[in-house]
């Protein structure tokens, strides 16, 4: 099967099954997991932060920064296409006791502008409005196509933020994918914010895991949440060490990922019903509309399992996602498979 669902459906490289083999282990709630304790510094440093902590996954990563950020009654600013508020179960209801300020992003792009988040702040309002605690963002945009973040925005809406007294929250699940696509560093594009989320299981491959970045003082504070909501993990160096051969030897070749994608979305394009703008995809993330062609996206989608591709379906969208484990070849057979799936 040409599994195109997501970057998370890769397979350990050889080099990560050899790492994960010899990795040096020890206990990593008591903080004694050599390898644990190399990644979180490495990252650190790639982010050029204080600290990082491992966390099992993004979502996880995502909930500590917010129950550290907000407090019960408070609202988050996020793009209401987001992956905070769209897909981690209401997680900051339930955990935090914050509620999702959803905004759209007059674009489409899903990258909200400062203008776009003043309009829906609430600080220094009267009592009875829930208190704005916290701005999320998110890079690259996995609901609005893989779209990027440019440096520029990103330092503004943190600036005028922490003018305010708000902390900024980066969801930067596939942050690597957006260095890439801008030419420019991960520790340029997060630098601003207050606390980082980077996934090491989606566009860098590794197996499992998550990195959550900030201060010295809020990755102490992170580490007991993470405890609490049951991610302290033992010997995680067996992960960790696989993370860390993601980490160095992925991000360089990511741009063959975002060169299949342009490839497969420039194909759909041509294809009679299918609705998709080739030049808006940076990444490795290719969302097109299928509502012209009268199918349906998730009858496509079956169609295409039957020729031997797996995408996600969603209303009347059909994402794909390219990945080191997706050749050129898989993305022609995929190209003629969709094609046969619409007649």
């Amino acid at each position: 099967m040409i599994d195109l669902r997501s970057d998370t459906v890769t397979r350990p490289t050889p080099t990560m099954r050899r790492a994960m083999a010899e990795a040096e282990v020890g206990d990593d709630v008591y903080g004694e997991d050599p390898t644990v304790n190399r990644l979180e510094e490495r990252a650190a440093e790639i982010f050029e932060k204080e600290a990082a902590l491992f966390v099992p996954t993004g979502s996880m990563g995502n909930q500590i920064a917010i129950k550290l950020h907000t407090r019960p009654g408070s609202e988050v600013i996020i793009e209401e296409r987001g992956h905070i508020f769209n897909y981690e179960m209401a997680a900051m209801a339930v955990i935090s006791g914050a509620l999702a300020r959803p905004v759209r992003s007059r674009d489409g792009s899903g990258q909200l502008t400062w203008d776009e988040i003043a309009a829906a702040l609430h600080v220094g309002g009267p009592y009875y409005l829930a208190p704005t605690r916290l701005i999320a963002l998110e890079n690259t945009h996995n609901l609005a196509g893989g779209t990027v973040m440019a440096r520029a925005q990103m330092e503004e809406v943190c600036h005028r933020a922490h003018a305010l007294g708000l902390p900024v929250h980066l969801d930067g699940a596939r942050i690597f994918n957006a260095a890439v696509a801008l030419d420019e560093r991960v520790a340029a594009l997060a630098g601003p914010a207050d606390s980082v989320m980077f996934c090491l299981s989606k566009g860098l491959g590794a197996p499992v895991g998550s990195m959550l970045l900030g201060t010295k003082e809020f990755i102490r504070e992170a580490r007991a949440v993470r405890k609490l909501l049951g991610g302290g993990m033992r010997q995680a160096g067996v992960l960790a060490a696989a993370a860390l051969v993601a980490l160095e030897e992925s991000p360089p070749r990511l741009y063959e990922d975002h060169l299949k994608a342009r490839r497969l979305a420039e194909a759909l394009a041509q294809m009679r019903g299918v609705r998709l703008d080739p030049t808006r995809v940076a990444t490795n993330i290719v969302i097109c509309d299928v509502s012209e062609t009268r199918k349906g996206a998730e009858a496509i989608c079956a169609r295409l399992r039957e020729r031997g591709v797996l995408a996600s379906s969603f209303d009347q969208q059909i994402r794909f996602v390219t990945h080191y484990d997706i050749s050129r070849e898989d993305i022609e057979r995929a190209i003629i498979a969709f094609k046969r799936a619409l007649d």
